[in-house]
């Protein structure tokens, strides 16, 4: 039987029952509404079962999750790069190739199932339909995307780093190789909601349906020429919001697709994946409040790639950068 998760209590935000709840957990909307339909949350001492409540803020909320189903998920003795770890939470270096959580049709070789087979991950999350089965999972990567990861292994970390990446007290730093017509020479700030493709599903664009609010900063490193028409640029991308395929979409807007990707951009022989990498990541302790500066090191492929198109490499890009001046909008 699944260990019943703890109740938590918290302080509500002005908002939507289920909104408010989500955000302070870390826990999808469409499961949240499940649990307060179920009657497994309390307002000022009182069940309601209803997710479309209007909270003003200021009110105690209980929540008191049921016990998760059976997740199916096999631990898999995995080989992991670990980058820091303590008893709240573990940063991986997460190699390209893998994907983060089981979702439907992948059960196994994902990173979940390599960190069940090491430790004991919070269920909180427990199924969240489509999404998989995502112990602990605070933030993705996409499958191809290589770099820092954080996965919290106690529900108060997973609640206090969810809040943290929704607050936006982290600091993101990603590696790109953008191949297109690349121009820039300054940092450039990309302001650009991103939405579903309103054909292409499995796409996202900018605009698109139900757009949300995306930036993200490039800062440009080094560019040259490809011989075929088109300009190679060494980026740096911080994110400032996290959405679906951010990086991706807004490098694509720009005219410059990352080199190797095959949804927004076209393959290439350069690289036998998207060159994208999460290369820094800085965010307060989920205990300590301490900020953690974490960086997985570049990986030799993308090295690789860059170098064998005639770039050359410096090794002061393996130092955290330092915010820069202000972009051009």
């Amino acid at each position: 039987m699944p260990d019943v998760p703890a109740p938590l209590r918290l302080t509500a935000e002005p908002g939507r029952l289920d909104a408010v709840v989500s955000a302070l957990t870390g826990v999808s909307r469409s499961q949240v509404a499940g649990w307060i339909e179920g009657g497994h949350v309390e307002v000022a001492g009182q069940v309601v079962t209803k997710p479309s409540l209007k909270l003003r803020g200021g009110e105690t909320l209980r929540v008191s999750p049921p016990p998760p189903p059976s997740a199916h998920v096999e631990p898999e003795h995995l080989p992991l790069d670990v980058i820091y770890e303590d008893e709240h939470l573990i940063a991986v270096n997460k190699p390209p190739g893998m994907v983060t959580h089981p979702a439907p049709g992948v059960v196994s070789g994902t990173l979940v199932n390599a960190l069940l087979g090491r430790m004991r991950l919070p269920e909180q999350s427990g199924f969240d339909g489509p999404d998989g089965y995502r112990p602990g999972i605070v933030h993705r990567l996409d499958k191809d995307t290589s770099g820092v990861i954080v996965v919290a292994k106690t529900v108060a970390a997973h609640a206090a780093l969810a809040a943290a990446f929704k607050d936006r007290q982290t600091r993101k730093t990603y590696l790109a190789i953008a191949a297109g017509r690349w121009k820039a020479e300054r940092p450039v700030q990309v302001d650009a909601p991103i939405g579903r493709h309103p054909v292409q599903r499995q796409r996202m664009t900018v605009g698109g349906a139900q757009p949300r609010e995306a930036q993200t900063l490039f800062i440009p490193l080094a560019a040259h020429p490809d011989g075929h028409g088109r300009t190679l640029a060494l980026v740096r991308a911080q994110p400032r919001t996290g959405r679906t395929h951010q990086i991706r979409v807004h490098l694509a807007h720009l005219g410059s697709p990352i080199l190797g990707d095959p949804v927004y951009g076209r393959e290439s022989g350069a690289t036998v994946r998207c060159a994208l990498h999460a290369h820094f990541l800085s965010l307060p302790h989920p205990v300590s409040g301490e900020v953690l500066r974490l960086h997985a090191p570049v990986p030799d492929d993308l090295l690789s790639a860059w170098v064998g198109l005639g770039g050359e490499w410096q090794p002061v890009w393996e130092e955290e950068p330092r915010p820069g001046p202000d972009p051009e909008p």
